[in-house]
């Protein structure tokens, strides 16, 4: 794929981007793709700037001083709206350019810098992934076709409980509360924070089974098979992928399982106990369960149709 030519400058502009990028090499401890990155950005904005001025037929060649902060948001407009750009991308720029303009006001090149007042663009926060029944069904299956019970029982509390995968790596026997009719986990979440959330029959089924299965002198309750230490992270997501690519299941993890009991919990209890249940210190974050796929909005407006 061939290069696009890099746009002209003017005489002034291209002085402003090799002064700078004198800096960027010679000052800054960067990589040379971060400098690319910078110089390319700060390129595309001075071309930018002229080529504005031109159309209004001002006589004008960039410098750091012509520069205010309606023309940034004038640009920032521009990266959005013209170019369709992605908020990532159009953030990256932005901080390429802040970072150009907080080096010319420490350098005196401005008496004010035009971009710190400039605000990044919002990220489209999009709803977790959402597993459907039948690849639950599937994954299920694949487990306890062929896994262990401690394999199991992992799926079954991701499934069923909804915890991080921290969460579940570090739990231990003594975390575990089971009754002939209730039962408890109790959770060290972030920032060391304890809840405990009750489980249900089929958790505490499987966990009554697998119990008497784990020697007392394990520490943790899901060892890894290896160094009978804790199951780290990384472990529990190849765990996983193992089972759903059986399951013919793409692009699983550990957190979407997670996902999985809040979408379906959702569906019964108020936000604010589901809240309580997963550990969420913000409604916020617990909202994203009720966020209609984009399936679930084509089934909506397709209800109105007239044909």
């Amino acid at each position: 794929m061939t290069r696009k030519a890099q746009p002209m400058l003017s005489q002034n502009g291209q002085y402003a981007l090799d002064q700078y990028i004198q800096v960027l090499q010679q000052v800054e401890d960067l990589s040379p793709v971060t400098i690319r990155n910078y110089v390319s950005d700060l390129r595309l904005f001075i071309a930018w700037c002229e080529g504005f001025w031109s159309e209004r037929q001002a006589d004008r060649f960039f410098t750091p001083r012509m520069i205010a902060p309606s023309l940034l948001i004038r640009y920032r407009e521009y990266l959005q709206t013209t170019l369709g750009l992605k908020p990532s991308t159009v953030n990256r720029t932005l901080m390429s350019l802040k970072r150009y303009f907080a080096w010319t006001r420490k350098t005196q090149l401005v008496q004010f810098d035009p971009a710190s007042p400039i605000k990044f663009v919002p990220k489209e926060v999009s709803p977790p992934r959402h597993l459907s029944d039948e690849e639950e069904d599937a994954l299920v299956a694949a487990v306890n076709a062929t896994g262990s019970l401690r394999d199991q029982v992992i799926i079954t509390l991701l499934l069923h409980r909804g915890l991080c995968a921290q969460e579940l790596c570090s739990l231990t026997r003594q975390q575990i509360h089971l009754g002939k009719r209730n039962g408890t986990l109790r959770i060290v979440g972030k920032r060391k924070k304890v809840r405990e959330v009750p489980l249900n029959t089929t958790a505490r089924s499987i966990l009554n089974q697998y119990l008497g299965t784990l020697s007392t002198e394990s520490q943790y309750l899901f060892p890894s098979e290896k160094t009978h230490r804790a199951l780290t992270g990384r472990a529990l997501g190849h765990l996983v992928t193992k089972y759903a690519t059986q399951a013919q299941v793409a692009d699983l993890s550990p957190h979407d399982l997670r996902h999985r009991f809040g979408y379906r919990m959702a569906e019964v209890v108020p936000l604010h106990r589901l809240a309580q249940i997963m550990g969420h210190d913000s409604l916020d974050t617990t909202m994203l369960y009720i966020r209609g796929t984009k399936q679930d909005l084509q089934q909506d407006v397709e209800k109105i149709a007239w044909i």
